[in-house]
C-alpha cells in the first residue's frame, strides 16, 4: 500500500508520508515550500518519469535514468534470484566474498549489515579496497577451498576489483589444485572485458548491470540483488516495499505528497542556504545506510564548485557543537534502540536546526529507502543545477594513481617523497604551498603539535574537516579515528568526516575535489609490514595504496584545498595514540 501523505505545510513540522516527517524552521520551511510551487508549475515529476535531460544541464542525463524503471523490470524476472538461491542451498559454499568498490559494493554491504544471511546461507565479506592488511584479514577468515568469490565491476575495467580478482583466482586455484572458474560469479555491464574473462574461465554465474544506471544508483538493479538473494534474503520482500515508493513518487501524485521530492527540496534548500552538511543519523538495525548515502550525495553533488557534504559517523553532540551549516537526518527503525539520538535530536531542533525524520516500519523498509533517497538526489541535483549522473573529479585521482604505478612497472620502485617534518615516528607531508602556508603557521617554532594545530586552524565556520585514512578498515583503527574526529568537531565546531582509501575514493571522494572548497584534509597512511603480491604485476597491494594516497592528495592540491598527509611509522597502534596525543594538545 502507498504511505498515507498528507501536504507540506510551513511551520516547525511538516509531514509528507508516514515515514517521513520535516521539523523545519518556518523561514527554512517557507524556501522548501516556495521550491514545491514552482516544481509544481514546471511539471518536474511529469518530467522525471519522461526522461527530460532539461531538468537538469541537457548534457546527456535522459541516458542515465534506467534506475527509475529497475524495480518494475526486476519483479518480472525474480525466477532468476529464486534460481541462484537454490544453487546456493544445494551446493552450500561455506563462505561469499564480494570483490567490487563504491556503488558495486555499498548497497551489498549495507544488506549484508541489515539482514545478515538466511538460516543455511553463508555470510557476506564485501572487501573494497587495496589494503593488504584487510585483504589479508578476510583470506584468512574464509575457506578458500570451499567459498565463492563475487567480482562487481559495472566497467569490468576498474583497478581493485581487478588486481582483487588477480589474487584470489591465484590462491583459489592453488587450494583446489584445478581451475577454480566455478567459484566465482560475475556483475558487470554487457560487453565489459569482466564478461570475456568470465566466459573464458567458465564462472558459475555471469549477471549482467544496466548500462542506463550509473553505479551509485544501482541498489536494486543486479549489482544489489545478486549478492542479496546470495545470502537468503527475500529479493520479492525487498522490491515490493520499493515498489510503494515507486508509486508515491509517480508523475500522477502532486509535488508536495511525492516523498522523493519533497526530500530533494530540502536537500536542494539546504544547500542553497548553506546547510550544506548532511548529517546521517541511523538507528542500530540500518547503521551501515550511512555509507551507502555517503556517496549517492557526494557524488552525485559535489561538482562545480557546489554540492552536499554527507556527514555520516558522527555522534550525536550538544546543540554547542553545531554550526549553521548543518542539516540533520535521522533513519531509524521502528522499535530500534537509537541510542539517545532521538532526544539529541530535540534539542537540536529547538537551537533552530532543520531535521528530517524517517521511520521504517521495519527492515524491508529499506528498499523504499532506496529508491526514495536515488529520487531525491536527482531531485537535488535539479535544484543546484548540476548533472546528478557523472562524476568527473573521480578520474583524476585514478589517472594520477595509474601514472604512479606505470612508474613502478617501469622504474620497480615510487619516485622518492621527502617528509618536511617528522617527530616521533610520525612524519609530514604536503604540497609546496599547503607546506609553506603551515611553516608560516608556526611561528618559527616547529613541532608536530604546532602543524597540527596550524592545519586545524584553516578550519573556519561551514568548513569541515575530512580524516582520510588510507589504512585497514579494522575496529580498532575505526574507534581510533572515530575519537580523533570527535575532538576536532568539539573544538573547533564543524563537521567532520572519516573515510578509509581507496574506498572514499569513489565515493566522497568526487564532493571533496568537484564540491565547495570548503575541506580541510587530513590525509593518513602507514608503512606496511606484510604486503601482497598483485599476480602478474611488478608491484604489491600495499604498493598500489600508496600510489592511490599520493594521487589523491596530488589533486586535491591541484584543486587548491588545504591538506596535510601525517604518514606512520613503525606500529600502527602506537603511531594513531600518539597522532591522537598531538591533536589534543594542537586542540587544548
Amino acid at each position: 500500500m502507498n504511505p498515507t501523505q498528507k501536504p507540506l505545510r510551513t511551520g516547525a513540522e511538516a509531514v509528507t508520508a508516514v515515514h517521513q516527517t520535516l521539523r523545519l524552521p518556518a523561514a527554512f520551511a517557507a524556501e522548501v515550500e516556495a521550491l514545491l510551487e514552482q516544481w509544481a508549475t514546471d511539471d518536474v515529476a511529469g518530467r522525471l518519469w519522461a526522461h527530460d535531460a532539461s531538468l537538469w544541464t541537457s548534457s546527456g542525463e535522459e541516458k542515465w535514468l534506467g534506475w527509475l524503471d529497475i524495480v518494475s523490470e526486476q519483479r518480472g524476472h525474480l525466477e532468476r534470484f529464486l534460481r541462484l538461491a537454490e544453487d546456493v542451498r544445494q551446493n552450500r559454499p561455506s563462505g561469499l566474498v564480494l570483490l567490487g568498490m563504491g556503488g558495486s559494493s555499498l548497497a551489498p554491504q549495507v544488506l549484508s549489515n541489515v539482514f545478515g544471511s538466511a538460516d543455511g546461507f553463508p555470510e557476506l565479506l564485501v572487501l573494497d579496497t587495496t589494503d593488504p592488511v584487510q585483504i589479508a584479514a578476510v583470506e584468512n577468515a574464509v575457506d578458500l577451498a570451499s567459498t565463492w568469490f563475487i567480482v562487481s565491476s559495472k566497467s569490468g575495467t576498474t583497478l581493485e576489483p581487478n588486481i582483487l580478482l588477480s589474487y584470489f583466482f591465484q590462491r583459489v586455484e592453488q587450494a583446489l589444485g584445478r581451475p577454480p572458474g566455478r567459484r566465482f560469479i560475475a556483475v558487470t555491464d554487457p560487453g565489459s572485458p569482466l564478461e570475456g574473462l568470465a566466459q573464458e574461465d567458465g564462472f558459475r554465474h555471469l549477471f549482467h548491470g544496466v548500462p542506463s544506471i550509473g553505479g551509485r544508483y544501482s541498489a536494486l538493479s543486479d549489482f544489489g540483488l545478486v549478492p542479496a538473494a546470495l545470502t537468503g534474503l527475500d529479493v520479492a520482500g525487498l522490491l515490493d516495499r520499493a515498489g510503494e515508493m515507486v508509486e508515491a513518487c509517480a508523475a500522477d501524485n502532486p509535488v508536495a505528497q511525492n516523498p522523493g521530492l519533497v526530500l530533494g527540496a530540502v536537500l536542494g534548500a539546504a544547500a542553497r542556504a548553506g546547510r550544506d552538511k548532511v548529517t546521517i543519523l541511523p538507528s542500530n538495525r540500518v547503521r551501515s545506510l550511512g555509507a551507502w548515502l555517503e556517496q549517492l550525495l557526494a557524488e552525485s553533488t559535489g561538482k562545480r564548485g557546489k554540492g552536499l557534504i554527507p556527514v555520516d559517523g558522527e555522534q550525536p553532540g550538544p546543540p554547542s557543537a553545531y554550526g549553521n551549516d548543518r542539516l540533520f537526518v535521522r533513519l531509524a527503525v521502528e522499535g530500534d534502540d537509537d541510542d539517545g539520538v532521538g532526544a539529541a535530536l530535540d534539542r537540536i531542533e529547538q537551537a533552530g536546526h532543520p531535521i528530517v525524520d524517517i521511520m521504517l516500519r521495519d527492515r524491508q523498509d529499506l528498499g523504499q529507502e532506496f529508491f526514495h533517497w536515488e529520487i531525491a538526489t536527482a531531485a537535488a541535483g535539479m535544484a543546484l543545477g548540476i548533472n546528478p549522473f557523472d562524476q568527473p573529479d573521480v578520474e583524476a585521482a585514478k589517472v594520477a594513481a595509474r601514472r604512479l604505478t606505470d612508474e613502478v612497472e617501469s622504474t620497480g620502485a615510487l619516485p622518492p617523497q621527502n617528509a618536511f617534518y617528522e617527530e616521533d615516528g610520525l612524519q609530514l607531508f604536503a604540497d609546496q604551498g599547503n607546506e609553506a602556508e603551515l611553516a608560516a603557521a608556526t611561528g618559527g617554532h616547529p613541532s608536530l603539535a604546532a602543524y597540527l594545530k596550524a592545519h586545524l586552524a584553516r578550519a573556519l565556520p561551514s568548513d569541515y574537516v575530512a580524516i582520510v585514512a588510507f589504512l585497514a578498515m579494522s575496529p580498532a583503527n575505526i574507534e581510533q579515528l572515530q575519537a580523533l574526529r570527535h575532538t576536532v568537531r568539539n573544538h573547533r565546531r564543524v563537521a567532520t568526516c572519516l573515510g578509509f582509501g581507496p574506498r572514499f575514493l569513489h565515493s566522497t571522494g568526487q564532493a571533496y575535489k568537484g564540491g565547495p572548497n570548503s575541506g580541510v584534509f587530513l590525509q593518513l597512511t602507514a608503512t606496511v609490514s606484510d604486503d601482497l603480491p598483485v599476480p602478474g604485476r611488478s608491484y604489491t597491494f600495499g604498493t598500489v595504496e600508496e600510489a592511490q594516497a599520493r594521487g589523491d592528495l596530488e589533486v586535491l592540491a591541484e584543486r587548491g584545498r588545504r591538506l596535510l598527509r601525517v604518514h606512520l611509522t613503525g606500529d600502527l597502534a602506537a603511531g594513531l595514540t600518539r597522532l591522537r596525543h598531538a591533536i589534543n594538545e594542537a586542540l587544548s
